[in-house]
């Protein structure tokens, strides 16, 4: 898939060093100040996931490879390092440090990367795409069928503290396994980044934009491909490594398509890009599965709505939005772009709120027992035909106010 030109940012290599200092003291001081409830835990599933999608964005953004089975290689790197932790707490002679586990998810994703992708790299395209997801559907059925390495449906489980504290640290609170994760992710975003700057790298990016010319100079696709997806099933084993250390639990659902699925939608809605696209698509996707699923039972819904128009709207993802609004800023365009989408951000506020409020009206209105729709400290009867009224009045006009901007906005533009 081709990366538009026209917003990308060129930085210095001065602001990229400080773009890289900020990016660590961010991942640093997170804890402090998120530091309420079960926030690190949520901060440790963010890491986990940004090298998830960042490993994934190595195939789809950079290689133009749609992958519906990359939670193969993050599953089954995590089902290898789970058991080489109980065999660590098992065997007395031998024992592998837990910092090194997520060393070990890695090196069993690139195992099946070699394995797998072998297969699934000698076509490219739609074809590609079908075969990943029938490995995926593959392993996810032998993940019942052979329970003693998987599990069967209860997974496997194992306790993370193994041996004796070095230094103090013991893997047993939760703060030492964010900073565990810290260092792997901090070490694999730049090995990442520094893949991009390689002539394999470079390569693949002509692969992705035009194989045909690629093969008249000389280079073999299918082995640019093949190893580009080794390197990036590596670095999902790290990420599979690391779940596993901080869930201590390792299931079916590890190496299943909603897994692939859903690094696929993060992936996409941070933007497939920039390089940073898909740790911030991580942020949003851990918040809206994690969090925002504590407040509504549609969750999902809202996932999949999101996903529908970040493509429709927005195909360089939220990342792309950021980088348009930093381009505007720097030339001065900001607060005039800012007035020309006005009626387009209120009719999309109204929209959203009528939207939610419908949404959230017909799933309590569909609940047994209480018809009262708590929102917003609001307290709402669903079985008055008021509210049914107000939400498809403001989901109404947020999207008739939409359209007439986008026709006044093309009068202009044709004037």
């Amino acid at each position: 898939m081709k990366t538009n030109p026209s917003i990308q940012l060129n930085l210095s290599n001065s602001v990229q060093g400080l773009a890289w200092v900020g990016f660590a003291l961010v991942l640093l001081i997170a804890p402090y100040i998120f530091s309420k409830g079960s926030a690190i835990s949520i901060l440790c599933q963010i890491g986990t996931v940004m090298i998830f999608g960042l490993s994934y964005n190595m195939l789809l953004g950079q290689g133009g490879m749609l992958s519906f089975g990359h939670a193969v290689y993050s599953g089954l790197g995590a089902f290898i390092a789970i058991h080489c932790m109980n065999i660590s707490a098992a065997n007395g002679g031998f024992s592998c440090p837990v910092s090194l586990i997520p060393l070990v998810g890695g090196v069993a994703g690139m195992f099946f990367g070699i394995l797998f992708g072998y297969v699934t790299t000698r076509k490219s395209g739609t074809t590609f795409a079908m075969i990943t997801l029938g490995i995926v559907e593959l392993v996810s059925a032998c993940s019942l069928m052979f329970s003693n390495f998987f599990g069967g449906e209860g997974g496997i489980t194992t306790n993370r503290v193994i041996g004796e504290p070095v230094f103090g640290i013991s893997y047993g609170p939760q703060i030492q396994v964010y900073y565990l994760i810290v260092v792997w992710l901090f070490i694999c975003t730049i090995a990442m980044f520094a893949f991009t700057r390689t002539p394999l790298g470079r390569m693949i990016n002509a692969v992705r934009d035009n194989p045909e010319r690629v093969e008249f100079i000389g280079y073999d696709t299918q082995w640019v491909r093949y190893l580009t997806l080794i390197i990036s099933a590596f670095f999902a084993g790290v990420s599979g490594g690391l779940s596993a250390i901080n869930f201590e639990i390792v299931s079916a659902e590890n190496v299943s398509a909603i897994r692939s699925g859903a690094v696929l939608l993060f992936t996409f809605i941070g933007g497939i890009g920039f390089f940073f696209g898909p740790m911030i698509g991580a942020v949003i996707g851990v918040f809206m599965s994690v969090l925002l699923s504590e407040f509504s039972p549609a969750w999902q819904l809202y996932l999949g709505v999101f996903f529908i128009i970040m493509v429709l709207r927005a195909p360089g993802g939220v990342a792309g939005l950021l980088v348009r609004v930093i381009l505007l800023a720097q030339h001065g365009q900001l607060l005039q772009a800012a007035k020309g989408s006005l009626k387009n951000f209120l009719g999309a506020a109204l929209g959203i709120v009528g939207f939610i409020l419908l949404v959230e009206s017909i799933y309590q209105y569909k609940a047994d027992g209480d018809k009262i729709l708590r929102l917003f400290s609001f307290a709402i009867d669903t079985q008055t035909p008021g509210i049914w009224c107000l939400a498809f009045g403001l989901l109404v006009s947020g999207l008739l106010l939409m359209y007439f901007a986008g026709q006044s906005t093309t009068s202009k533009e044709a004037q």
